[in-house]
């Protein structure tokens, strides 16, 4: 009997703060925090927002020094030291992984903090990526406090943990 996953995920903002959020899914409510530009129809590079609208889950990426990968539905890559993510919209490799050294502006995916431990990517801008249209938009671990992220939906680890195994290639998000 195949798996059944989840279809969809929603993600609304809460409260007076714009970058509070909130994903709901199969009787499930788990707090998020959302861009430090709130949410944003127009996402443009840089602009703190998280896109609204409908994407899929694409991959989870995982550090495999930081604990054993989850189970879960969707496709599973490691995170590597020399893995990084270009943000520079004048790259080809724009909204892309990349392997560092990288010459144009990236992000590094093996960061000291505990961020991207775990990091789901939105498929957001990337069917083809629209140069300065957004890039790096993921599902990653929660800064102590909910704090803003750059335009990501963030969680704290024991909700992502209890998350991924009900995501699978069908599963989207709905931003907004």
């Amino acid at each position: 009997m195949a798996r059944r996953y989840l279809r969809r995920l929603r993600v609304h903002k809460t409260g007076p703060d714009r970058h509070a959020g909130l994903l709901s899914t199969d009787g499930l409510a788990i707090p998020c925090a959302l861009g430090r530009g709130g949410i944003t129809t127009t996402k443009r590079e840089g602009d703190g927002a998280s896109p609204r609208g409908e994407f899929p889950l694409r991959k989870l990426y995982f550090r495999p020094d930081r604990g054993p990968v989850p189970p879960t539905g969707l496709d599973i890559e490691t995170i590597t030291p020399d893995l990084g993510w270009c943000d520079d919209p004048q790259s080809g490799f724009y909204n892309r992984p990349v392997l560092l050294p990288f010459a144009a502006r990236h992000e590094r995916m093996w960061r000291d903090d505990h961020l991207y431990d775990l990091v789901i990517v939105i498929g957001h801008n990337d069917a083809p990526p629209r140069k300065g249209f957004g890039s790096a938009i993921f599902m990653h671990l929660a800064k102590p406090g909910f704090r803003p992220t750059e335009g990501c939906v963030a969680l704290r680890r024991a909700d992502m943990i209890r998350l991924l195994p009900r995501l699978g290639p069908e599963t989207v998000i709905a931003i907004g």
